[in-house]
Order: structure tokens, then sequence, then C-alpha cells
């Protein structure tokens, strides 16, 4: 979700810029070799940085453009560009007179895949988090989407001089963070943001806050850009992934290896290549200089600083650039949602003279070693209270770079501008929208009521939703009324809230409903709320119950990664068919259960922004585990049943480099005791009861059996497993990129005293059911192919009945 908020951010005020462009090529001037990542300079301060071939393509203002090329030992070289040339310009460079002193080197062999692999293989020995038991510093980061040029713009709209007064005289947008950092060998790094505020918001869209702009540490297995994640230049895979040639060496106090990597092989979208300067004793990273080339450039620094007592190299910078590119790859920005490289090489969009996004932190009151006051059960980054209200000397005391008449500039245009377009308006909806919900003032319709079908009630039409915090932070209220036309019924329900812990996010609810419930069904009380456009199961349920519940809970966040609920409920249970439960030798169609339940949901290795309104998941970690347990109790309220009910259900998902992912989904579920029919465990069946395979053709679902029908089976003990696999999507044209999962699903099950239920016919699962298949995704509009085949022991004699074909719906918000 925070992707969406940027990426609206980001766009806002893009317009059309004029521009030149210069190519060219940097060389040795003995050899004719190229030089990679040659630096390359304007007197307008726009910079890039050679290829691996050499060459380079920068821009600037207008004609004349004054070039400084420079090269590690190389003459810096200064020449001046009169006028546009439409040949590449070819820059010549000599080897300085007191050239740097090399190290002797066997070139008959690959040394810099050596040096690598032996970096590699020490990085846990330079890795402040492996090496140092704690460590704490602070950082200044400001982040600019911005041109930092005096731009003319090609547009004959009215806003014209507004626009220029915004790219001039100001920042598109621009924001400020400073943090405190705390690290404890065994908890991963803690971050609390002392202060922070952005242009145009009285307060800050924390989502932003959560975005992983650039890594911090080139030892991880994986480097991630802005959500997005490629393999790092030290990782256990380097040297399978990049190719390693050592440019040079530094003769500094800690002389260093200048070794350049670049992708081994050629791909459709951006991978990383750079500069890494190895200190040559201890194989520590000094410095890395990381590039991704396509329809954008994105340039990542970073810098180290030597602490000789603990014999570390500790990060003391980091900055990323992004400017407009001429590759054809794509560079997707945003965890790969949104491919932002298609703006930079549509000049009808967007095309600018330098970089458009600036983000750099520096690191101060560094402290290795020190005690430090941190533990597991904090949020990974969490908002201090004063951290919007700073006041101008707080700021000036802790920047390490100089705020400039337009970073100032920036706040009171920008805020106009803001809330002339209603922006914060447009980010609430966004948000709302993508759980369900549209907020119109102090309440928020829950965009699931309106409109749905089933076989029972045929089309239901209802309204509903909740209070949000306009209305009040530590009140809630909600409803919903829903109308049946074929059953003819109404259906509601009424709750409400009070706020208990703001820390702990405690809520006590109470709340009553008078529904419908599908027979069979099991929900989790803390799986997280999950929207869908399209439900496509409900469309073929024709098998409930009637229920009149009453229910309080109590939803406490034991810490950011375990979440608990528990629930006392009684609820009046009717039939809506011919079922009838024999227990103790009578007939039950009618009876009364009082439940009482505790539900976890644990998510060890996710990570978690809170702030002043509760907790954000900013990064989904697998496994995530949920368990609950619910207890009935006979004579209690009139309770006619005495039953235990056990779930557990654990979700993994590996997702790749290569965009492919794979995801299992385990779920196990136990019911002991007298336990009637509707609230025993069904396997999520979705093939409708009819005829042929073309009448059975409807939407498949995200979790469901798709060639098991409706009531065929029922336990109360069960355990299923779903497998699917999704293949890198396949690029037909730049917008159609259809992706093919593959999908294998198996359940086993069984169920005591079938006789007990009369009136219906079903079967156990005790002999093991099984489904494979496939599904083609997104071929138009977020629409898509499912196929499946039933095989094992429940195959049926028609071929016909073991398949299902149907649609499939994913549609990303």
């Amino acid at each position: 979700m925070q992707n969406k908020f940027f990426c609206l951010l980001f766009f806002t005020h893009f317009v059309l810029i004029s521009q030149v462009s210069i190519n060219g090529i940097v060389i040795d001037q003995s050899t004719n070799r190229p030089l990679p990542f040659a630096t390359v300079k304007t007197n307008t301060s726009s910079y890039a940085l050679t290829s691996v071939d050499g060459e380079f393509m920068i821009r600037s203002n207008a004609y004349p453009v004054n070039l400084t090329i420079s090269y590690l030992g190389y003459q810096t070289k200064v020449i001046a560009i009169e006028s546009k040339n439409s040949e590449k310009i070819e820059i010549k460079l000599n080897l300085k007179e007191e050239n740097l002193a090399t190290v002797k080197l066997d070139v008959t062999e690959n040394v810099a895949a050596k040096i690598i692999a032996e970096a590699i293989r020490r990085k846990n020995q330079n890795n402040p988090k492996k090496l140092l038991k704690t460590f704490s510093y602070k950082s200044y980061n400001k982040l600019k989407i911005t041109e930092d040029n005096q731009a003319t713009l090609n547009t004959s709209d009215t806003t014209k001089v507004d626009m220029e007064r915004l790219f001039n005289d100001t920042h598109s947008f621009l924001s400020e963070k400073v943090s405190l950092h705390q690290f404890k060998k065994g908890i991963e790094e803690k971050e609390t943001v002392l202060a922070t505020r952005m242009t145009g918001f009285k307060e800050p869209v924390y989502n932003v806050l959560g975005i992983k702009i650039q890594s911090n540490s080139l030892y991880n297995e994986d480097y991630t850009i802005f959500n997005n994640k490629y393999i790092g230049p030290l990782s256990n895979r380097a040297l399978r992934n990049y190719y390693y040639k050592i440019l040079d060496t530094t003769q500094d106090k800690n002389p260093a290896f200048v070794i350049l990597f670049q992708p081994r092989k050629s791909k459709n979208f951006a991978r990383l290549e750079g500069v890494l300067y190895i200190d040559i004793k201890t194989l520590a990273i000094q410095k890395a200089i990381i590039e991704l080339r396509g329809e954008l450039n994105v340039m990542a620094t970073h810098t180290f600083e030597y602490f000789p007592e603990e014999k570390i190299w500790f990060p003391e910078s980091q900055e990323i650039t992004i400017r407009p590119g001429d590759g054809r790859q794509k560079v997707s920005l945003f965890g790969g949602q949104i491919s932002v490289g298609r703006l930079g090489n549509n000049k009808k969009t967007f095309s600018g003279n330098n970089d458009f996004l600036i983000s750099k932190t520096d690191l101060y009151d560094i402290e290795l070693n020190t005690k430090q006051n941190v533990n597991q059960s904090q949020a990974t980054i969490q908002i201090d209270p004063e951290a919007n209200v700073r006041d101008e000397s707080y700021w000036q005391k802790n920047r390490t770079s100089a705020i400039t008449e337009k970073d100032l500039n920036s706040f009171p245009v920008v805020d106009s501008i803001v809330k002339a377009q209603n922006i914060e308006r447009k980010i609430d909806v966004i948000q709302s929208f993508n759980i369900g919900y549209y907020p119109v003032g102090f309440f928020n319709f829950d965009l699931t009521y309106p409109i749905k079908y089933n076989n029972y009630e045929g089309l239901r039409l209802g309204l509903g939703g909740k209070t949000n915090a306009k209305f009040s932070n530590r009140f809630r209220l909600e409803g919903y009324l829903v109308y049946g036309f074929r059953d003819s019924k109404s259906k509601y329900g009424v709750g409400g809230g009070v706020l208990l812990n703001k820390n702990s996010d405690s809520w006590l609810n109470v709340n009553y409903t008078d529904d419908i419930k599908e027979v069979g069904s099991f929900f989790y009380l803390t799986d997280r709320r999950v929207y869908s456009l399209f439900e496509p199961r409900l469309v073929n349920i024709d098998f409930y119950y009637k229920h009149r519940t009453w229910s309080t809970s109590l939803q406490y966040q034991i810490f950011p990664k375990l979440v608990s609920e528990t629930q006392f409920s009684t609820s009046n249970i009717g039939q809506t068919g011919g079922y009838r439960y024999l227990n103790d030798g009578n007939l039950f169609s009618n009876y009364k259960t009082s439940e009482s339940t505790i539900a976890l949901r644990w998510s060890p290795f996710s990570k978690f922004l809170k702030t002043p309104n509760g907790y954000k998941e900013i990064h989904d970690g697998y496994p995530k585990i949920t368990a609950q347990y619910t207890q009935s109790f006979k004579g209690v309220f009139d309770s006619n049943f005495t039953y235990s009910k056990i779930g557990l259900k654990a979700e993994y998902v590996i997702n790749r480099i290569n965009q492919s992912q794979t995801s299992l989904l385990f779920e196990a579920d136990l019911a002991t005791g007298d336990i009637p029919l509707t609230h025993l465990y069904h396997a999520y069946p979705n093939a409708p009861t009819k005829e042929t395979v073309f009448q059975r053709f409807s939407v498949a679902g995200r979790r469901t059996f798709e060639t098991m029908f409706f009531g065929e089976f029922f336990s109360d003990k069960l355990a299923t497993l779903q497998v699917k696999h999704r293949i890198k999507p396949i690029k037909i044209t730049s917008w159609f990129k259809p992706e093919l999962v593959l999908i294998s699903r198996y359940a086993i099950g069984d169920v005591e005293n079938i006789e007990n239920h009369q009136g219906v016919s079903f079967s156990s699962l005790q002999q093991g059911y099984q489904e494979s298949g496939f599904e083609i995704n997104k071929l138009f509009a977020g629409f898509g192919l499912s196929f499946a085949y039933r095989y094992g022991a429940y195959h049926l004699p028609r071929i016909e009945d073991n398949i299902s074909f149907k649609f499939t719906f994913y549609l990303k918000l």
C-alpha cells in the first residue's frame, strides 16, 4: 500500500521540460580501451558515469556545455561542447605521471573473482551486524523529487506560471527525516523517527516512511532499491550472476582494490552493475557505486568510515539518484507494481535534464559496542510522538547537509498545491479502498455489502460500514443491513468498540448479528481483512444455516509480530434446509451454542511501522502462522453441546529475483465432542453441482478446490496443502504479460459418527483428495483462465466430472 502513496506523490507534478543531450565515449589515450565508470560532469552540476563500455549520455539546459571527465589514475580533462553534434564524442584520457602503484597480480588468473570469493567468505567478519554486539547512530535523510535547474515548460496551459514557480523556485516534493537507529545482536535493527516533515502535508504520509529506498548494507543476499530486490554484489550467488574485473588499486592509508561488477547475462529487465572498493587487508567494502541502467538510470552510492579500535568499516553516508535513461530495460522502482521506467523514455510525458529524485542519508553520532536499550518487541520503525512538531532549531541542530532557499520554498508552495488538488483526500481514499472501504466524512462505507449473489438468497443488496477517526479515536460504531431477493429476508448486524490501550491497539468490541453462514466454514479471528472486488465462491454456495449471535471480543497486539483476539459468543442456530443432528437420542434442527475462542497470528519475519494511528505491516515476512482454539460449553446460556475445535494455518511464500514465486498454504483442523455439521469443516470446494463442464464454468477462487463439489465432503479432522508456483510473466507486448501458475492441492480427513448427521448426504476424505492444474492469469482486464483435474482415490467415473475449466480474476488496486 505504501507504494501507491509514494507513486501518487511521485507523479503529481511532472511536466514537459526542454533539454539537450550529449552522447560520448571515454577511452584510454594509449590503448583505446574503454574506461568504465568514469565520471562526467557538466558546468550545471549534472553528472553521469560511463557504462562498462565507456559510453555515456548526459543532459544539460543549453549549449555551450563544459564537460569535466575524471577517472581514477588518469588526468582530469575539461572540454567545451559549443553546439549540437550528431556524432558520438570521443574523449581520450592520459595516465597520470605519478600513476598509483598497483599490486602485482597474476593476470593469467581471474584474480577479481578470487578476491570477491574471499570477500564473500569473510563478509561475516566485516558485516557490522555480525561482528559487533551493539551499535547506534543517528541519521539525517533528505528526499527530493525535483529538477535542480531552471526549467522551460512546453505547455500552453493557463497554470504555466504556477508550474514554472513550482519547478524553478521549489521542489515538487521534499521530505526531511531524523532518526535514531539501534542494534543489538540477535535483535533486528530498530529505527525511531525523531523528526519528520513532508511538503504539502500537515501529518506525514506514514506509509512513505516504510518504503525501503535502498539497502543500508552490502553484505546481505539481496540489495533493495525502492522495495525491489536484486542479487547483492557480495551475495552467496554473486559469482554465478556477476562478472568481476579489477580496474585499479588505491594507495591511501587503507589501500583498496577497485573492482568492477556487471551482469553475466543480458536480461530484458535492468540489473545491478557498479564498482566496489575492497579493502586490500580486510576485504571489507570501503565504498560502492551501484547502477541500474534502463529507461530510468538509478545510481546508489555508499561510503564507509574506518573505526580502528573495532577494526571495522562502518557506513557513513548513502545516496540514491534517479534520472531519465536511454536504455530499453524496465526499472520497476516500487516493488514491481509500477514500472516507472516507461516515463523515462516517453517524451510526451516527461523528460528531464538532471536527477529528478535524490535521497541522501548521512550517519552521525555513531556509537559501537555501547549499551543499547532495544528489545525484540519493538516495531522495526516507530514514530516519536513529537516527530511531526519539531521546531526549526531542532532541524538546524540535526541537519548534516544545508537546507537551501529552494528547499524552504517547497513547503508553503506545495502546501497550496496539495490543498488545491485535494491530495490528502485522494490518499485517504486509496488507503481505504484497498481494504474495501470508501470514506465519506466520519464514516467508511463497506464495499463488501452493496451487491452480492448466491444460490440461496439470490441477489443480495445492502449497505454497511463503520465510523473512522474523524468520528472518534477511542470509539467506533459499525453496522450493516442487507436484503436477499430469493429468500425475501432482511439480515443485519450492529456493534461497536472502545479503545482500551493505544500502545497495544487493544479494542473491546460488542456485536449482534442476525444473518446466514455457510455450513462447514471456518474463519480465524485474527486473519487480516482481505477485500476483493469479486468473491467467486459466493455465487455457487447454497448450503447455509441461520444464526442470531451475540458476541464480545478483545483484540490485543501482544507485540507487533504477535496479534491475539479472544471472543465469547452465544448463538441461536436454525436450518435453511432439512438437516437434523442426532445427539443423545434427540434430533436437533434448532439449537444453541456458547463458544469461547482464542486466536493468535504470528508473523516472525514481517516488519512493522508503529504510527500514532497503530501498526502497519511494511514488509511481508514468511512464514505466517495462525492458530485458533474454540470451546463450547453445554448448559451455559442454554447451550446444547460441548465440543472443542482447533485450527492451525501456516503460509509460506518464496519471492525470487527472477520474478517467479512459490507459495505453500497448509491448514490442519480438528473438532471433538458433540458437534453438528454446521460447525464441522469443509475444504473450500468450488465446483457447482451441475451436469456438464461448461455448466460449471464460473470463476476460480484463491484457496479453493476447483474440482470438489459443494457439499460433497465434510470432516471433523481435516488437513489440506496447496502449492502454487508462478512462473515469471511472459512478455508478449509491453502491455500484455500473462502469468502461468502451476497448482497442486491435497486434502485428507475423516468424520466420526457420520450417521448422526441426517437429512444430508456427504462423504469423508480419509483416502486423500488430489487435484492439479494451472492458471493463465492477466489475459485481459484482470481476467484469465483456470484448468484443474481431479485424480487419485476420489477420481470420478465420468471423465468430464473430474475437470474444472473457469475464469480467474486478479486485479491489483
